[in-house]
């Protein structure tokens, strides 16, 4: 492969999860199911690569009815406000190999803040459908209160009842778009 292609979020094929401490002992994981997006990639100058991510907030889903709709909600992402979160890339250095530091960023209701993505590609292939797929591998850490998602509450031991740390990882599938 030489030179930029263009290629698709596979939704059915790709993940966007997350992970925060709940009362400081253990950790909660969800995830969005409602992922888009268009990846330009060059692996020969990957500084031509250009990533932009959709995530839809309503897709939320932590397999807690409740609290899935406690992050739908005002408390956190407000998602009738503000109903898509958006990962654009603004730069892409190769890291060796196969592994990337994509910067670029990263939009929650309504605040955008630069995060910087560790990433992996994990491999290109044929589909038996005929069609071509790459897929990769990224993380990322935030403060959620950074993008004003300060719901909390204090324990009376110390501590609170989420962390404002969260810790992000992509997991993507894309087709390539064909002229």
């Amino acid at each position: 492969m030489s030179g930029p292609s263009t290629w698709k979020i596979d939704s059915s094929h790709t993940n966007v999860g997350f992970a925060v401490r709940h009362l400081m002992v253990s950790t909660v994981r969800g995830r969005f199911t409602g992922v888009s997006g268009t990846l330009v990639l060059d692996r020969e100058h990957p500084a031509n690569s250009h990533i932009d991510v959709l995530v839809e907030i309503a897709s939320v889903d932590t397999d807690n009815e409740m609290r899935d709709n406690h992050l739908k909600s005002g408390d956190f992402f407000d998602a009738e406000k503000y109903p898509h979160m958006t990962f654009v890339s603004t730069k892409v250095d190769s890291a060796g190999g196969d592994h990337y530091h994509v910067h670029g960023d990263l939009t929650i209701k309504g605040v955008t803040r630069p995060v910087v993505l560790d990433a992996e590609v994990t491999g290109f292939n044929r589909s038996p459908y005929g069609f071509n797929v790459v897929g990769f591998e990224a993380k990322t850490k935030i403060n959620r209160t950074d993008f004003g998602l300060g719901w909390n509450a204090a324990l009376e031991t110390g501590g609170v009842v989420v962390s404002e740390e969260v810790r992000i990882t992509l997991d993507i599938e894309a087709r390539e778009e064909t002229a």
